[in-house]
């Protein structure tokens, strides 16, 4: 468990699914992403990320607001996949559910992990991308200390060719 002023990043619950599936189906959400995802398809997410912190001890945790134990997203840290052209590496990332936008919990979030993951985890640097024209993310990159870094820029595999999303901008922390 990570804390922050405000938040909790925490293992994930069973009570997660439906507010996660939820925000997972709303298109304004996704909208950097090819598509909405299904109910089975936002489980299967879950599943992943109990996974990946049973292997790892870290995650894209759940997010909670400390003042009245709302879900608002996620927020933590994966390992590359091995067709991410960023590999090997970890990439610290964020989803939020639209009603918690704008109130600064991603990049509070995001700052509470970047700490963990150098300080307990040991990361020498953390990478993040997102699509070109989500300018929303690139802004939380940017406040919490991550430098652009278009040498690193790629077309995302798991999108198709000639689709909008493909081309993603990266940015990177270095451990100080």
């Amino acid at each position: 468990m990570i804390e922050s002023k405000r938040l909790i990043l925490r293992a994930w619950r069973d009570a997660d699914r439906e507010p996660f599936a939820a925000m997972c189906a709303d298109p304004e959400v996704m909208r950097h992403f090819p598509a909405p995802l299904t109910r089975a398809e936002s489980d299967a997410v879950v599943e992943r990320m109990l996974a990946h912190q049973a292997e790892h001890g870290f995650c894209f945790f759940a997010l909670e607001r400390k003042s009245d134990g709302g879900f608002l997203g996620f927020t933590g840290m994966m390992t590359l996949k091995p067709e991410n052209p960023l590999q090997p590496g970890v990439e610290i990332g964020w989803r939020l559910a639209r009603e918690a936008w704008g109130a600064g919990y991603a990049s509070e979030a995001a700052s509470a992990a970047i700490v963990h993951g150098f300080d307990s985890l040991g990361l020498k640097r953390i990478v993040s991308f997102t699509a070109t024209q989500n300018a929303r993310s690139q802004a939380v990159m940017q406040r919490i200390g991550m430098t652009r870094r278009a040498d690193l820029d790629f077309d995302h595999p798991a999108v198709p060719e000639g689709h909008r999303l493909r081309p993603h901008v990266v940015y990177a922390i270095e451990r100080r």
